[in-house]
């Protein structure tokens, strides 16, 4: 293991001196700045609407605190005093060296005195300053601290926007059915609070009211339709959407096969010529892009046919989510076409089939496996000239188990947060679940909203 040891306070001579040199990166400007709390803008450039690293001088003046620490006197030394005089600012890519040099001892308190000084890599002077620690009397040695590796996200923030934009827009109806526990009718109350639905709260009246009183959520501002069970709480719910009485259907505390069996009758059902199929919506803190990943909670082992309708619903999604011309990654194991992999002949047939004009709004790619669908090295790695590999928008999996992994692998593992809608019937789903964030529940009703506006705005100047 290995250690750090100290120079005590009589080992030190006048004139010993220590030195660290540091050359000042992006990541290093961010960290400093996020465990200090400084949002200087100073330290910042707007360009557009993207924030740009400048540099911070403080950065150059904590590697004085490294070197009393780790150096001279090392484990053991405490501040007394520290003045410094900045000269020159330190900027992005500037490499600091730090000196210290002792210049007086006091044997009262067993201080230090140093002299402190930076220069950049033009041999300027950075800043100056003096120093006083109280220097350890013994001996010390000890396991030097092993620093957990850092690694930098971007802050989330695409929900916010979702929520904020769709709250902008009229609120759309919403048939919940069965909002029978605390989750599933909280959501909703939520959404209706935010400024982005009007609930109508199909089920048992007592027993929503039960719940509503026995975790604190006020109705009284809304409609509750009252049915004897989930059965025909579904039947309801979706007969409200098929007449227009309410512009989106969201899933309550009843099973997902149970509504969506009434979802996809053929004489009362929301079925349109369009294949349903699920969308998640990733913000993934990792990524530098919305990530929508399909279709991981409808369609088990879609056919080639379904892939279109699916990979066609994303598309549109993509739209609404103002991605003019979304970059669709058609997933599997390897990026090369390989008869004994399924998956791989069928992506090369969507993108032949986006070539003819049978999927359209988005440039398609594939088989591309998941690296190289987003990460730029790994393509490059690879060899793969492509403009969709390293910057995917959409990824369009091979079958439900592919999909529903890779969604929760990423939410669970890379801090990812998760919203959720169905698309290809007559109006938009949602579909919530127990393990919803607040946020994504509202993401995920923003998102509706939003599609069910922008439908609305497409009938409007079609029937014009």
């Amino acid at each position: 293991m290995p250690t750090i040891e100290n120079i005590t306070y009589d080992e030190i001579t006048i004139g010993q001196s220590a030195t660290l040199k540091r050359t000042l990166t992006n990541d290093d400007i961010i960290l400093f700045c996020a465990m200090s709390g400084d949002v200087n803008p100073s330290h910042f450039e707007q360009a557009g609407r993207q924030h740009r690293i400048v540099g911070h001088g403080l950065w150059g003046a904590s590697m004085i605190s490294a070197l009393l620490g780790n150096e001279l006197p090392g484990p053991g030394a405490l501040y007394k005093s520290q003045t410094l005089t900045f000269k020159t600012p330190v900027g992005l890519g500037d490499t600091i060296t730090v000196t210290i040099t002792v210049t007086a001892k006091n044997d009262a308190d067993k201080s230090i005195t140093f002299d402190c000084q930076a220069r950049n890599q033009k041999d300027e002077v950075v800043y100056t300053g003096v120093a006083e620690v109280y220097a350890a009397t013994d001996k010390r040695r000890e396991e030097r601290v092993d620093l957990p590796e850092v690694k930098l996200s971007r802050r989330r923030h695409v929900f916010e926007q979702l929520v904020a934009r769709g709250a902008a827009l009229k609120p759309v109806s919403v048939a919940v059915c069965y909002p029978c526990d605390e989750v599933s009718l909280r959501g909703p109350v939520e959404a209706a609070e935010a400024g982005l639905i009007v609930p109508l709260l199909v089920g048992p009246k007592a027993k929503i009211e039960a719940v509503a009183a026995q975790y604190g959520i006020a109705l009284a501002d809304y409609r509750i339709i009252d049915v004897a069970d989930s059965l025909e709480a579904a039947e309801k719910a979706v007969a409200l959407c098929r007449s227009g009485e309410a512009e989106v259907l969201m899933k309550g505390s009843l099973h997902t096969d149970e509504m969506m069996r009434e979802v996809a009758r053929k004489d009362t059902g929301l079925r349109t010529s369009r294949r349903i199929s699920h969308v998640f919506i990733m913000d993934v803190p990792t990524y530098p892009r919305t990530l929508l990943i399909t279709d991981a909670a409808v369609n088990i082992y879609p056919t080639l046919e379904d892939k279109v309708d699916i990979l066609q619903n994303a598309i549109d999604l993509a739209h609404v989510l103002d991605i003019p011309e979304p970059k669709c990654a058609l997933l599997s194991a390897v990026e090369t076409v390989y008869p004994k992999i399924n998956s791989t002949i069928e992506a090369a047939a969507l993108c032949k089939m986006a070539d003819r004009g049978q999927i359209t709004g988005g440039l398609l790619d594939g088989p591309l496996a998941f690296d190289n669908a987003i990460s730029e090295e790994a393509a490059r790695i690879k060899k793969i000239n492509s403009p969709v590999a390293g910057k995917a928008d959409i990824l369009l999996v091979p079958d439900l188990e592919a999909g529903n992994m890779l969604a929760k692998q990423l939410a669970y593992l890379a801090d990812a947060d998760a919203a959720g809608i169905v698309l290809g019937a007559r109006v938009p789903i949602v579909l919530t679940s127990r393990a919803d964030s607040a946020k994504a529940r509202l993401a995920s009703c923003a998102v509706a909203v939003l599609f069910a506006r922008r439908r609305e705005t497409r009938l409007h100047i079609a029937a014009q």
